[in-house]
């Protein structure tokens, strides 16, 4: 891939809990570009890392995207920010309101609002992926608990239109939990007017595969597979594949939608094949593929840019790495026991199991000693009471996602009608 590096600019992501964001941070940082990071919570993960040079206080974005969007544009213009770099859900509104971030001179990569909805809630991206041809699980939207009763597919997956992680997801095993799944979806307004989706399970390996397209162009791919499970169901431990079946229908996919920006997927391959279970409009923990070979960060910041972008060399396959601070948290998150966290902790210090042969994705400590922190303290607290890993991962999410209601509220305003008239306070 070839692109020209403009040094020294001033890029702004738009939220820093996430695991992206501390990816991203480390990247462009060495890049030799001035990071700063919209937050609402100062104590975030951004803090813990010298690849963040500014915190910018901004409202929550979950419930008030528009009013979110007013405070960044506000923090953007008072630092001289010349990119906003959508890390998380915050490329909804941008997509939304780009003419206004267009108006006040900020470069930034995200696709066409109307293509956006056809992915962003879990019943559009079913039905635009059944469209096309791209294989999924088994599926089936229904509006209220009976409409599930003569579901056979055990187990089986729940999912909310609309929710990040496990917020959004219930595992069932019966029709009994299925019942009371979507009826907590829809009572709680998580399933809008068009109900929530259920989907069969399928056994197989989950691949996270992420790719940068260019007016639907794809420029740039990814995709490994989850060898670890850390907390919240993150990936602790990575290795980079070669998935040339998911790459071919991800292209098509972003051709379909004239895609512009990132874009991720959750799949599980069984016997070859790739079937989606999950996509994100949005770059997706891309430190695997920078150690594979493929700056899917470049990438998006050419593309932000304006630049033609070269199509990437593919990934090299094999290529391992870890998160120990989703490792620690996770043992402490499943099992409860502290000799689980010290084993993980031995594990990390003789680089073995997971450790073997790989490099830490989330927070290296070349030349960042503040990133040694987090991982200590969650070693620490964890070692002394496994449940502290609570401290750490509760409100992680609630931080950086769109809430159902937030939702609604973008897609009942046409982004022209806002794009031209000022912003709700």
């Amino acid at each position: 891939m070839h692109m020209l590096y403009t040094y020294g600019m001033k890029i702004l992501l738009t939220e820093g809990s996430g695991l992206t964001s501390r990816q991203v941070a480390t990247r462009l940082d060495q890049l030799g570009h001035d990071v700063s990071v919209a937050v609402a919570d100062p104590l975030c993960m951004a803090r813990f890392t010298g690849h963040v040079h500014h915190l910018l206080p901004v409202r929550q974005f979950g419930d008030d995207p528009l009013g979110w969007f007013d405070d960044l544009l506000a923090r953007a213009a008072s630092s001289e920010i010349d990119v906003v770099f959508p890390t998380q859900e915050q490329v909804t509104v941008l997509s939304h309101q780009l003419p206004r971030l267009e108006a006040a001179g900020l470069a930034t990569a995200v696709p066409p609002f109307a293509s956006l909805r056809r992915v962003h809630d879990k019943l559009s991206a079913s039905a635009t992926m059944d469209r096309l041809g791209i294989a999924q699980p088994p599926s089936w939207v229904v509006q209220q608990a009976s409409d599930a009763a003569d579901w056979v597919g055990f187990p089986a997956f729940v999912k909310a239109p609309v929710g990040t992680g496990s917020t959004g997801v219930r595992r069932v095993e019966d029709a009994e939990e299925l019942a009371a799944a979507v009826a907590h979806f829809v009572a709680t307004g998580a399933g809008f007017d068009g109900g929530v989706l259920v989907q069969q399970a399928v056994e197989g390996t989950l691949v996270m595969a992420q790719c940068v397209f260019q007016a639907g162009s794809l420029v740039a791919f990814h995709a490994n597979e989850r060898v670890a499970e850390g907390a919240n169901g993150s990936a602790s431990a990575k290795r980079s594949l070669s998935v040339p079946t998911l790459r071919a229908d991800l292209a098509r996919l972003g051709e379909a939608l004239a895609w512009h920006g990132a874009l991720s997927v959750d799949a599980i391959v069984a016997d070859g094949q790739a079937f989606v279970i999950d996509v994100n409009p949005r770059l997706v923990e891309p430190g695997n593929a920078w150690a594979a070979g493929t700056d899917l960060v470049g990438a998006l910041l050419a593309v932000a840019l304006g630049r033609h972008v070269e199509p990437a060399s593919p990934s090299r396959p094999g290529v391992r790495t870890h998160q120990f601070l989703m490792a620690i948290l996770g043992a402490a998150q499943r099992q409860g026991r502290r000799r689980d966290v010290f084993g993980e902790l031995l594990w990390r210090l003789l680089r073995r199991g997971a450790y073997a042969n790989s490099q830490e994705e989330l927070q290296p400590v070349r030349g960042d000693w503040r990133a040694l922190i987090l991982p200590l303290v969650a070693a620490l607290a964890t070692l002394v009471r496994p449940s502290t890993c609570s401290a750490f991962t509760e409100g992680a999410v609630s931080r950086y996602a769109l809430s159902p209601d937030g939702w609604r509220r973008l897609c009942a305003i046409e982004p022209c009608e806002v794009a031209s008239a000022p912003s709700p306070g």
